[in-house]
């Protein structure tokens, strides 16, 4: 199938109002933060228009009037392969490929295949939180091998990684990393196959925000590396989807990549028993316009949110210094170091929450929501209008502002 031409100057200032469209974010603010009017800055999906090719793709679906059941076509499958040469350099087959429900279901059914009742399970917070519940609700046994926070900057702890793997069957790794925004270098993935092929780990690697990446970094896929690594023997499955990429998240189509036939037989039949499907006319039309006609589209969402990241940054640090930016690397989502302010106002964990919702009146996922370690950040979704994340700033700079007077007073 040959690619459209490309079509550009998306309008990623345009403020689309999303009230009324059963929209989580937006409609499920009053459920969430117990107040309707917040600037909702919380779950991962963007406020931008998806690429027109996709619009297009889905209006031509819905022109047909059967939406009956729907198998996967041989172009579906070439264009996640072309996606996957053409913007990371890694050539996989079609056998590769599982068509999933969505990350979290498919990180379950990996964690129910690879590693039986009561197994350990390997998980690195602060991190997203389905990593934690998918491992405790199955049963499984949760080891935490906190990253650490060193001069504004996170990193693997390594010698505990190394205890940790020692008996765990499963080690859930987020690349890029959500909530911190790590890009893992390749030093860094280099050194988690080290552990994983001493200590016979299989690897979830969950790489859905891998597109989204700036400029000063570079992603690289975990599997590519364990394949081309010299003495690698790592069994690495890679989580793939357009969903962050493309800003399509509530058609619920993604894909795992699985080298080892053994690995994908017994995956196939966890979700034979689990009686998963995928298939969905609307997301499969979508995932293929999205991957084949995408490309520019999200070549000028990169430069957009990587001038509204640097905008924060420069916010922050001369108008709000209370609130400290960890540079992200990839992801539109900030991770707000919230220690400096805490002290200042003398709030707790809820307090501050509180504080965001009720006073500066912005809906941010709080810290703690990604563990423990999580205590003291707030997660902030910039994958709005600019002149969005602008009025959230300003009304949390007033906010601030009012409660150390009354402090003070």
């Amino acid at each position: 199938m040959n690619r459209s031409a490309p079509i550009a100057d998306q309008d990623f200032d345009k403020e689309i109002d999303r009230t009324g469209t059963a929209s989580l974010k937006y409609d499920g603010r009053q459920s969430m933060f117990g107040a309707a009017g917040v600037i909702p800055l919380w779950v991962a999906d963007m406020d931008f228009a998806a690429p027109v090719a996709v619009t297009q793709a889905l209006s031509r679906r819905a022109a047909h009037p059967v939406y009956g059941y729907t198998v996967f076509p041989d172009s579906l499958y070439e264009s996640l392969m072309d996606w996957l040469r053409r913007r990371h350099g890694w050539e996989i087959e079609r056998d590769w490929i599982m068509m999933c429900p969505g990350v979290v279901p498919s990180l379950h059914a990996v964690i129910m295949t690879f590693a039986p009742p009561g197994a350990s399970v390997i998980v690195q917070p602060p991190v997203y939180f389905p990593f934690f519940s998918a491992v405790t609700a199955t049963g499984r046994q949760l080891v935490q091998n906190p990253l650490r926070l060193r001069n504004g900057h996170y990193e693997i702890d390594y010698d505990h990684l190394e205890q940790c793997a020692q008996g765990a069957r499963l080690l859930l790794l987020c690349s890029p990393h959500n909530p911190v925004g790590r890009v893992w270098s390749r030093g860094e993935l280099e050194r988690i196959l080290r552990i994983a092929d001493k200590h016979d780990l299989v690897v979830f690697s969950d790489e859905i925000h891998a597109d989204l990446v700036y400029s000063e970094a570079r992603h690289h896929i975990l599997s590519r590396l364990a394949k081309t690594w010299a003495g690698s023997k790592a069994n690495v499955i890679t989580a793939v989807a357009p969903s962050k990429t493309f800003n399509i998240p509530g058609l619920n189509l993604s894909a795992l990549v699985v080298p080892d036939s053994r690995h994908r037989e017994e995956l196939a039949r966890t979700f034979d028993i689990l009686h998963v499907s995928a298939s969905n006319p609307f997301s499969i039309a979508a995932f293929e316009a999205a991957y084949r006609e995408g490309e520019v589209w999200l070549d000028e969402l990169l430069v957009y949110l990587q001038e509204t990241r640097d905008f924060v940054s420069e916010y922050l640090a001369t108008r709000l210094p209370e609130i400290h930016l960890i540079e992200p690397e990839g992801t539109y989502l900030l991770w707000f170091d919230c220690h400096e302010l805490m002290n200042a106002l003398g709030m707790t964990d809820i307090q501050l929450r509180h504080f965001f919702v009720h006073e500066a009146g912005i809906g941010m996922s709080p810290g703690t929501l990604f563990g423990a370690e999580g205590s003291g950040f707030m997660r902030m979704n910039i994958g709005a209008p600019r002149s969005t994340i602008e009025a959230a700033l300003e009304s949390i700079r007033k906010a601030v502002h009012k409660k150390a007077k009354q402090g003070s007073a």
